[in-house]
């Protein structure tokens, strides 16, 4: 009798609860957070992306030459987790898709992306692969652009008549570097700025 109450009960509460629905930009004026959410991201990579295509960092003399791109490190100074893939992603697929830039997947802040880059080239010698098929020396491209970033965070509580509140500002900036010369070519920085209750948290 007493399993049978539980089983009822758990339906119950499972009937209750409301089921999951997709987020939609309906009220794109409207902060989900006073955190960095995906639309922040969003905006964020639009902004620095339009930028940068829109500066002369990776035009070239040659309209068939593409410069090479290795992302360097992008620190996330903020007192959120998240990954800042998610930020860079958005900017590497805009990026290869003007044409203009490749993105270097053998070379990284943290090595390279794709270790098959390298492990190929170990097959070399190997009589079991058809080494007409294994990539030659001196076939990898070195970068000639970097890209650099770091997201910040600042607090500041605002004291009112009658609640305090406090801004949150979040400063995305981003440099690209000319490799061969040791200089950067374009920087920027993209601001958000949100306003909320100090009950919130923004992280």
């Amino acid at each position: 009798m007493k399993k049978t109450i539980m089983f009822s009960l758990a339906l119950l509460l499972s009937a209750c609860a409301s089921a999951p629905t997709y987020v939609t930009d309906a009220n794109s004026n409207q902060a989900v957070s006073l955190g960095i959410d995906d639309r922040d991201l969003q905006n964020a990579a639009s902004e620095l992306i339009n930028s940068m295509l829109a500066s002369p960092a990776f035009a070239t003399a040659n309209p068939n030459a593409k410069h090479v791109l290795a992302i360097g490190r992008i620190s996330n100074d903020t007192m959120q987790h998240f990954d800042t893939d998610i930020l860079v992603k958005k900017i590497r697929i805009a990026l290869t898709n003007s044409g203009k830039v490749v993105v270097s997947t053998a070379l990284g802040a943290n090595g390279a992306e794709d270790k098959m880059t390298y492990e190929m080239r170990e097959l070399r010698d190997n009589d079991e692969f058809n080494q007409k098929t294994i990539a030659k020396k001196g076939t990898l491209l070195a970068a000639n652009r970097s890209l650099t970033g770091k997201i910040i965070q600042r607090n500041t509580r605002i004291k009112g008549t009658f609640s305090d509140s406090q801004r949150v500002d979040y400063y995305f900036q981003m440099s690209v570097t000319d490799i061969n010369r040791g200089y950067a070519i374009w920087e920027d920085e993209i601001k958000i700025n949100k306003l909320g209750s100090n009950r919130s948290v923004a992280w």
